[in-house]
């Protein structure tokens, strides 16, 4: 991020004497619109710095770039009204002002607001909170993406979801997420006559053998929050036993856990797996001698992404 320093800080009783004394500026507030609904300063208007549009709506604020303008966010933690300034400087207005610890300085200085819930807790929205309930996998909304390499080519594809639970309680989860292997899909060959024949290769008993295991399933043991549960982060530990051709192993990783809109949760992960500890030994070099073009990386990738509501 770039050090902008053409911009200044503004304290809250500066700026209220600003108001008082009916200062020609502009007061933009750069949060969500549905957040300056809620609370905002007065006299404020609203300028989301999270919008790719928002230098088109400064401007349709003001194309004047010699007038004073004030900028703010919800606090001092958060770099709203910092970035926001920094886009502004870049575009070449001239008297740029960030206010000092945005609407929580503003309210803890008792300085007025205006909103529609002015009295009402802020919450930050940065750090994860699960209320304690089951949860039901959404099978059609969640996916599963595996890739698998050799020394020529990278293929990839889906596993079907068929269906899942997890419960949440304080803080920890715990389920079961079940997968159709049946429904093994490949993408990267889309169009070739190869691609059919890589299905069945899948199918077949050098990897998956689907005619006896149809099922796969990932049992999660024990799913706990790190310290600080940020939601743009991976903020849960999940430890449990993932079963493929009938046989268990336990498998680790690190997952995004966050809230939907629905009140329902959405978990993305991404890792890795040794496929032989599975008895999936097809093309690996540590059980075969001169595999010549049929040497395929032990190492399957998945990402996985589950909508539980």
């Amino acid at each position: 991020m770039m050090n902008h320093k053409e911009y200044n800080a503004i304290s809250p009783s500066e700026l209220n004497d600003w108001i008082k004394e009916k200062k020609s500026f502009y007061l933009i507030d750069t949060l969500l619109e549905d957040h300056f609904r809620k609370i905002h300063l007065p006299g404020a208007v609203n300028a989301c710095v999270f919008q790719v549009i928002f230098m088109a709506e400064i401007k349709g604020i003001t194309e004047d770039k010699e007038i004073p303008i004030v900028v703010y966010g919800s606090s001092g933690r958060s770099m709203d009204a910092v970035t926001a300034a920094g886009k502004l400087v870049e575009n070449g207005y001239k008297d740029v002002h960030i206010l000092e610890g945005g609407i929580e300085a503003w309210r803890n200085a008792g300085f007025p607001l205006s909103g529609e819930a002015t009295l009402a807790p802020d919450d930050s929205e940065t750090l994860l909170a699960l209320e304690n309930r089951s949860y039901e996998v959404d099978a059609d909304q969640s996916t599963i993406q595996w890739w698998g390499r050799n020394p020529n080519t990278t293929h990839f594809g889906n596993v079907g979801i068929a269906k899942g639970k997890l419960t949440v309680n304080d803080g920890i989860i715990t389920g079961t997420v079940h997968m159709d292997m049946d429904a093994i899909t490949n993408i990267n060959l889309e169009g070739d006559p190869l691609q059919p024949v890589l299905i069945a290769h899948l199918k077949s008993d050098d990897f998956f053998l689907t005619r006896l295991f149809p099922k796969a399933k990932f049992e999660i043991a024990r799913a706990e929050p790190v310290e600080k549960p940020f939601l743009s982060i991976p903020n849960y530990r999940v430890k449990g036993a993932l079963q493929i051709r009938g046989i268990g192993a336990e498998q680790a990783f690190m997952a995004t856990i966050a809230n939907t809109p629905q009140n329902g949760l959405a978990a993305e992960a991404h890792f890795d797996i040794d496929r032989t500890r599975w008895g999936v030994i097809y093309g690996s070099a540590r059980f075969f001698e001169h595999l010549g073009m049929h040497l395929v990386f032990d190492l399957i990738s998945f990402q996985v992404r589950i909508i539980a509501l």
